[in-house]
């Protein structure tokens, strides 16, 4: 809008120039006047035509109407070219904002208007040459601009194609990536189903086997219970993580801080001896009660394989600037005295994971005599 309105200014300025200078009737051979007319009778039309420019980005083809009737007034009277030059100006911006088809309806209409501008001059000279001579001149302005016009919106056409081709393309390469991770997702559910489920089911069965024979003692049978119970939960995980896998819904459904009575209770049946301190408020966002649980989960599980039969102290409170804070201290226990079990160290390393995407951090390592893990998360998840 402000480069129409600029332009139109300039155009008006230039009306008002040629109209002191006396720069009119060019076209006085087409004039139905008796006499010539003052100059300035050409801003009559000259001064209304400049002010289309300013909304040539609307509706530029309905102002080119507008402008050819403008221009048929200037040239059958005072035979101004400020009128001509805004028709040449709004034919451009026609052309470049129609279609194909329509800027074919464009070119039939500039040739149907040279053929009668051509047939005009030649009723109006003694000398056919002349006729020929003016629509060819006119034939030149118009079609130069609508060549020109034509091939800027051709070359936008192609911009366009060009954006919506790679747009597919990028689309087809989402698609592409998902079949690859779906039949990837399928490989890895048929592999933890024929290999995994079945071992951890095998193990289950058998410790539930041998639990049915009388004659093992005591301490003996419970740990048996503990080992039956611990392969039916995780037998009970692979298979939400089987059906995760194939249906590709998302993660396996994570439990919130309603999970740490089992997860505690769990614990005591394999020998642990845990005090839970639980101080958070209710209304945390999900992904950090998530994360609480699954700290206190894994650090549990690494001491009941390291440290059986120690003492844990589980300690959940919210900071001054209402961060969390989770600290579980174990002490005493079997490793103590015995070698612990080895383990590969990736749930604690996926631990600082979870903790480092929630913008928070998580530092385990050795306490005095026992161990201890201690994290801080943001009470609010980044966006």
């Amino acid at each position: 809008m402000r480069r129409g309105a600029a332009e139109a200014l300039g155009y008006a300025a230039f009306t008002i120039v040629a109209a002191a200078l006396g720069f009119v009737g060019l076209w006085s051979l087409f004039s139905v006047l008796p006499e010539p007319v003052s100059p300035w009778w050409s801003l009559l039309t000259g001064l209304p035509a400049c002010t289309l420019v300013v909304f040539r980005s609307r509706a530029p083809l309905a102002l080119l109407g507008v402008a050819l009737a403008l221009f048929l007034i200037d040239l059958l009277t005072v035979g101004g070219v400020v009128t001509l030059i805004v028709v040449l100006d709004l034919l451009y911006a026609a052309t470049v904002a129609a279609s194909p088809s329509r800027r074919r309806g464009i070119l039939v209409g500039i040739a149907v208007a040279v053929a009668g501008m051509t047939a005009a001059a030649l009723t109006r000279v003694d000398d056919f040459r002349v006729g020929i001579l003016i629509g060819l001149q006119l034939g030149a302005l118009a079609g130069m601009d609508y060549w020109y016009a034509t091939s800027v919106a051709q070359a936008h056409e192609l911009v366009a194609l060009h954006r919506e081709r790679a747009e597919e393309a990028a689309r087809q390469a989402v698609r592409e990536r998902g079949e690859v991770v779906r039949r990837e997702r399928e490989q890895m559910a048929r592999e933890l189903h024929d290999v995994v489920a079945g071992d951890v089911s095998a193990i289950a069965i058998r410790a539930e086997a041998a639990l049915s024979v009388d004659g093992p003692p005591e301490s003996d049978r419970a740990a048996l219970r503990a080992v039956r119970d611990s392969s039916l939960q995780a037998h009970e995980a692979l298979r939400s993580m089987i059906a995760v896998l194939r249906n590709g819904d998302g993660d396996v459904a994570a439990r919130g801080r309603d999970a740490l009575p089992g997860l505690v209770a769990e614990a005591r049946r394999r020998g642990l001896r845990v005090t839970v301190d639980d101080s958070l408020p209710q209304g945390i966002p999900s992904p950090v009660d998530h994360a609480v649980t699954r700290i206190v989960q894994e650090s549990l599980a690494n001491c009941a394989r390291h440290a059986a039969g120690a003492d844990v102290d589980v300690v959940l409170s919210a900071g001054s600037e209402g961060d969390v804070h989770v600290r579980v201290d174990s002490r005493g226990g079997a490793a103590v005295t015995t070698p612990p079990i080895q383990g590969n160290g990736w749930g604690l390393d996926l631990l600082r994971e979870r903790a480092r995407a929630l913008g928070g951090r998580l530092e385990a390592g050795p306490d005095g005599d026992g161990w201890s893990v201690r994290a801080t998360l943001p009470a609010q998840v980044p966006a």
